[in-house]
């Protein structure tokens, strides 16, 4: 009797195969971290460099490195404290209103009512109009002779008689910030209700049957489990108000006399205008630095509401 032998199996088997396991990830991603690599790190990089060399348009024979002397320029300027001081009052009122106003929102749309779909239409709006034509358009609003506002405000007895409130060094800042609150409501609004939905309603019902009034509930219940989404929304939020010279720099270009001037829009102004490229850079890795900080503290936040 004979026996059959199988043919041997041609398919070799794969050589180190836990390497292969390791690398194959990497393999499938590396088109997406070369671009990530080219047009952000690289780019962040170059940037970097350049707050330590003197980079001026207007004078191309001077450039070289200088090491630390951008910085040393930057902490004894009164214009970048000023900016400075400009910038945590823009991004902390800007902050505050929003949050509590795109906070009341997305408690108002969790709610079955009439219209509904409507008021999500109407609250989700700014955020798709450009910040460009926002800013161009409520200063035009603002501005006394074309605009209603400032006659608005004068029959409600908030200020004495029509004027430029752009145009008040004392009250400057807050037209940008009234436009930045309104730009931003939507942001906090749509990812807090998102939030909201995903809170089982079996928790609320149980409080309501122990007892618990509208405010325990919602100190109790959809306050813990809206915290971690908090913390990640304010942290993304204050990065971005704090990066943003959009407004700022169309509605009153820094003026009157640097009273709106945030750090970001100094930063514009110096290296698109003077044209001092090192000295911006230098106020870009600072705002960097700070922003970092600030990030990691509330990602620590973040983990232990997690726990």
């Amino acid at each position: 009797m004979m026996l059959e032998v199988s043919p041997p199996d041609t398919a070799a088997a794969p050589r180190f195969p836990r390497l292969r396991a390791l690398l194959e990830p990497w393999v499938y991603l590396s088109p997406t971290l070369v671009l990530i690599g080219l047009f952000i790190f690289v780019p962040m990089a170059i940037g970097i460099s350049y707050a330590f060399q003197n980079i001026q348009l207007l004078n191309p024979l001077d450039a070289g490195w200088v090491g630390l002397d951008n910085f040393r320029t930057m902490f004894a300027d009164r214009h970048f404290y000023a900016a400075l001081g400009h910038t945590v009052n823009w991004t902390l009122t800007s902050l505050v209103l929003q949050f509590v106003l795109g906070l009341g929102l997305a408690l108002l749309l969790n709610r079955e009512f009439a219209g509904r779909g409507w008021v999500q239409a109407l609250v989700f709006l700014p955020w798709a109009v450009p910040a460009f034509l926002s800013g161009l358009t409520w200063a035009w609003l603002l501005n006394p002779v074309i605009g209603v506002l400032p006659y608005w405000l004068t029959d409600l007895h908030i200020i004495s008689e029509p004027y430029n409130i752009l145009a008040d060094p004392q009250l400057a800042l807050y037209g940008p910030v009234v436009v930045n609150v309104w730009f931003g409501i939507p942001f906090f609004a749509i990812t807090l209700l998102a939030a909201l939905q995903s809170i089982p309603r079996d928790l609320y019902e149980a409080a309501e049957m122990d007892g618990a009034s509208g405010w325990q509930q919602f100190c109790k219940v959809t306050l813990p489990f809206l915290a971690p989404m908090i913390a990640i929304t304010v942290m993304l939020r204050t990065i971005w108000i704090a990066n943003f010279a959009d407004l700022i720099v169309v509605m009153t270009d820094g003026g009157p006399a640097n009273s709106t001037s945030i750090l970001s829009s100094f930063i514009f102004t110096t290296a698109y205008r003077k044209l001092d490229f090192g000295y911006a850079s230098a106020m870009a890795v600072f705002l960097l630095v700070l922003m970092t900080f600030y990030a990691l503290v509330l990602l620590r936040i973040r983990h232990q509401l997690l726990k």
